[in-house]
């Protein structure tokens, strides 16, 4: 460990200079030999690295996003060579390299941050040695051997003797105690941060070479922390706890508010913005507008929860817009009652068209329904076009067919008549 960090020695001071900047403050207020005032200079060093990689964490995230959209296609190579899995791993490795994307992207932000961490530990170090390094000075160095962090010294590590730790003014077991429980407060973080990307943010429709090697990552992860805290100063072991605990929550905050598609957090995210949209009636924020503008571009592609989604702001009277934004559709209109109080009302049906008439219904002047007789009788003409003195209208004689109209009869109602043709004898 001493070779690696010798190899990032050119980084140690600004990493030295960042943490006596930070212990000057707090040593103001709490003194300046105590563990408050070292450690929460060493926490403060990790929250201004994790600020400082921002950046690289949207860059993670936009990247992942790109593996996601590929997700149909590895699907597709998947099915095609599912009984050879080294042609499989070779078409995978081919269209990685033709979109430009990269299945090892989660590990920057680690990749990034491993010059500060091995800087720390090459600091840390030299304090637990007695050598003054970058621009700790020799009466910051023996500060900082003063300093405890709940009995434990800064420089201690779970694998000193009792002298080493004696020297330090410190017992082995306290020592022992704290390193031993940081150790698994850092594994513990370490492994519920792969659990909760593995088992809620991953599309599990799609089985994939990197998913394979992100579960194994789960339990291996969390192993390599265990064995290799037990030969980190106390101050390392702040450091990475930390940093442990700011990579949970970050990554909480992304799968609540921006999860991968297919995915449990997704069905989660989306059950929550239906209860929102449909209660406010639209969308506020720009990550809102951004996730519904993605599932309609998407059209027949939606997997299940986005078009249970879709389909349930339809069924409440709205509208998802290419733009992102939610309306109020034609299918459902609010109606505001007399006492003040709204009603959802279905709306107009849509109007009918007329159904194309037949010759003998246009010659008969319109429609009728079945059953109905072609003629009009004299109680069906407007009254001012009927005679004053009209007789009382008498019943048909029976067998001279009065029952049957004009238009049953070969006659055509309205206009010329067509004249009968003499009958042959």
């Amino acid at each position: 460990m001493d070779t690696i960090a010798s190899l990032f020695s050119f980084i140690t001071t600004p990493v030295s200079w960042v943490i006596v900047q930070f212990h000057t403050v707090y040593g103001k207020i709490f003194g300046p030999d105590t563990g408050w005032a070292w450690g929460l200079s060493i926490v403060s060093l990790v929250i201004l690295i994790r600020i400082c990689l921002i950046p690289l964490f949207v860059k993670q995230i936009k990247a992942t996003r790109a593996m996601q959209t590929l997700q149909p296609e590895m699907k597709k190579i998947q099915e095609r060579y599912k009984n050879d899995k080294q042609r499989q791993s070779e078409e995978m490795m081919k269209l990685y390299k033709e979109t430009g994307t990269n299945p090892l992207s989660s590990c920057l932000p680690i990749l990034a941050q491993s010059p500060f961490f091995f800087a720390l530990y090459h600091v840390l170090n030299g304090i637990a040695n007695g050598d003054t390094i970058g621009v700790i000075n020799q009466s910051l160095l023996e500060s900082a051997q003063k300093a405890h962090i709940f009995g434990a010294p800064l420089a201690a590590k779970f694998t000193d003797s009792a002298s080493e730790a004696q020297a330090l003014g410190a017992s082995l077991t306290d020592v022992r105690v704290v390193t031993a429980i940081m150790i698994v407060l850092m594994s513990a973080s370490q492994f519920f941060t792969q659990r909760q990307l593995m088992t809620k943010n991953v599309d599990t429709s799609v089985k994939t070479p990197f998913m394979q090697q992100q579960k194994m990552l789960m339990y291996v992860f969390p192993v390599m922390f265990a064995v290799f805290g037990i030969n980190f100063p106390v101050g390392v072991l702040v450091y990475w706890l930390t940093t442990n605990v700011w990579t949970m929550g970050q990554q909480m905050y992304v799968i609540h508010n921006n999860p991968t598609p297919g995915s449990k957090a997704q069905a989660a995210y989306l059950e929550r913005l239906y209860k929102h949209v449909t209660h406010v009636g639209k969308t506020r924020r720009r990550s809102e507008k951004t996730i519904i503008k993605a599932i309609v571009a998407k059209g027949r592609d939606r997997n299940e929860a986005e078009r249970k989604f879709i389909n349930g702001l339809t069924k409440a009277g709205l509208a998802a817009q290419a733009d992102g934004t939610v309306v109020k559709s034609d299918a459902q209109t609010v109606v505001e009652t007399e006492d003040g109080t709204t009603t959802t009302t279905a709306a107009a049906a849509k109007r009918q068209q007329p159904k194309r008439q037949s010759k003998s219904q246009r010659q008969s002047g319109g429609p009728k329904a079945a059953g109905e007789t072609t003629s009009l009788s004299k109680s069906d003409e407007p009254e001012d076009e009927k005679p004053s003195d009209a007789a009382p209208r008498t019943a048909p004689k029976a067998g001279t067919g009065g029952g049957r109209s004009k238009a049953q009869s070969g006659q055509r109602k309205g206009g010329p008549q067509r004249p009968k043709s003499p009958s042959k004898k």
